[in-house]
């Protein structure tokens, strides 16, 4: 079976990013509870808006995010049983190429280069399952998509959902 994985909030933490940045810049602090359904740009004042969408285009956003909890050890377990692809729309901003590769050569070195695919449209990959955590993702996937839950899509319910990486291993049968 060859798994696709998406990177950003199903392995790093991006959000944690956007809320220190955020924080460090008008030294307010939202949580991610503050965002159940929403993005950060959306709930921040208006004149805010358009630096919180600046966030990931600027040198150093993607660099050391925290992992999402489990997502190593489980994503290696995937790994030794399945065709493991990370899958990561890398291309919209300028400096994630760089910085999502040597994330993923730090904290999840058994992917090997090859099957690191960073793109900027996921229609064109293909496999058997993809996990991600956008509807714009999972909606042009020929496979079984799988939503990863995050604070902006808790309210979906179309896709199959994998609320955490412990949940990962029951339903890929890793136990």
């Amino acid at each position: 079976m060859r798994l696709l994985i998406d990177m950003d909030e199903v392995m790093a933490d991006a959000i944690y990013r956007f809320l220190e940045w955020y924080e460090r810049d008008f030294g307010v602090r939202y949580t991610k509870d503050d965002l159940a359904g929403t993005k950060l740009s959306e709930i921040v004042p208006n004149d805010h808006k358009a630096i919180v969408k600046q966030y990931p285009h600027e040198k150093g956003f993607f660099k050391d995010l925290p992992l999402i909890e489990n997502s190593q050890e489980v994503i290696e377990e995937l790994n030794n049983k399945f065709d493991v692809y990370i899958v990561s729309a890398a291309m919209e901003f300028k400096y994630s190429l760089y910085e999502k590769f040597e994330w993923l050569d730090e904290h999840f070195p058994f992917i090997h280069w090859k099957r690191r695919v960073f793109c900027g449209d996921k229609s064109v990959t293909k496999g058997d399952v993809l996990i991600d955590d956008h509807d714009f993702n999972l909606s042009v996937f020929s496979g079984r998509s799988i939503m990863f839950t995050s604070p902006h899509n808790v309210h979906f319910t179309k896709y199959e959902r994998l609320n955490n990486w412990i949940e990962a291993r029951q339903m890929f049968d890793l136990l």
